[in-house]
């Protein structure tokens, strides 16, 4: 049996490689090998590409509340940082809304990898 983490952050990176140019086919190729390094079975597969494919949705969060809240702080101080806050937050959680699409499409792969991976 492989390892879930291992598995999620190999089709993180296939799926960031490939996503751009394929939209659809990265995320369900990043799933698949999410699945198929995991192991397991269809459950911890489809649990290893949903992953793999919301990893860039959290990434995506961190970084536009940091650099939002750096941003507001240059700028003006201490409401521009609460204010750089708050639109990081509003431009994060439409980060992971979008990036949820993606996570079931990379889920459905997962769940493809993990039932024709090796036992």
């Amino acid at each position: 049996m492989g390892n879930l983490w291992l598995g999620a952050l190999a089709g993180f990176i296939v799926t960031l490689i490939l996503g751009a140019p394929f939209p659809i086919i990265g995320h369900l190729i990043g799933g698949l090998v999410a699945g198929l390094i995991a192991g397991g079975g269809m459950i911890k597969g489809a649990l290893a590409g949903f992953l793999a494919g919301i990893f860039g949705g959290i990434i995506i969060t961190i970084l536009a509340v940091i650099g939002l809240v750096a941003a507001g702080g240059l700028l003006a101080g201490f409401w521009g940082a609460l204010l750089g806050g708050l639109v990081g937050v509003v431009v994060g959680i439409v980060a992971l809304i979008l990036s949820f699409l993606g996570a079931v499409i990379a889920a459905i792969g997962g769940l493809i990898g993990g039932a024709i991976a090796p036992k």
